[in-house]
């Protein structure tokens, strides 16, 4: 089972793949916004390239487990990229999943440039591990 991880921001997506077997998850790329539907067009051609077969997406929530604006947006986004097109879609909670990215940048001694180029990959990489390894424990 092949699973995309998606960090959706307003104006960086930050994407995750998992190997094949859906146990690992390693940093894709990060697209770089431009318009609501072309975007959904670039990942609808990326899950078919790479037959994807679920898309585990951060949802920002509140500290209260609320759905704030943010949230909503990713939400619209993601209704978008499932109009009219089958998807396997999963949200998990990403609070705090950024600051943990930044975190492990920062350890790594990124300088803050570097950091910028790479921090919405590496937070899809925690979300969609995040999932992988919740659902390797459910299927067991």
């Amino acid at each position: 089972m092949r699973v995309l991880g998606l960090d959706v921001g307003d104006v960086r997506i930050g994407l995750a793949l998992s190997d094949p077997t859906g146990l690992i998850a390693s940093a894709y790329k990060t697209l770089v916004r431009t318009s609501k539907w072309k975007d959904v067009e670039k990942l609808r051609a990326l899950i078919k390239e790479k037959e994807i077969d679920r898309v585990v997406v951060g949802l920002p929530k509140n500290l209260d487990n609320t759905i704030g604006p943010q949230g909503k947006k990713v939400q619209k986004f993601v209704n978008a990229l499932k109009h009219n097109y089958p998807l396997d879609i999963v949200y998990v909670d990403e609070r705090l999943t950024t600051v943990s990215a930044e975190r492990i940048l920062i350890d790594a001694n990124l300088s803050r440039e570097d950091r910028k180029k790479v921090v919405d990959q590496v937070a899809a990489t925690y979300i969609l591990q995040q999932y992988l390894d919740s659902y390797g424990k459910e299927s067991q």
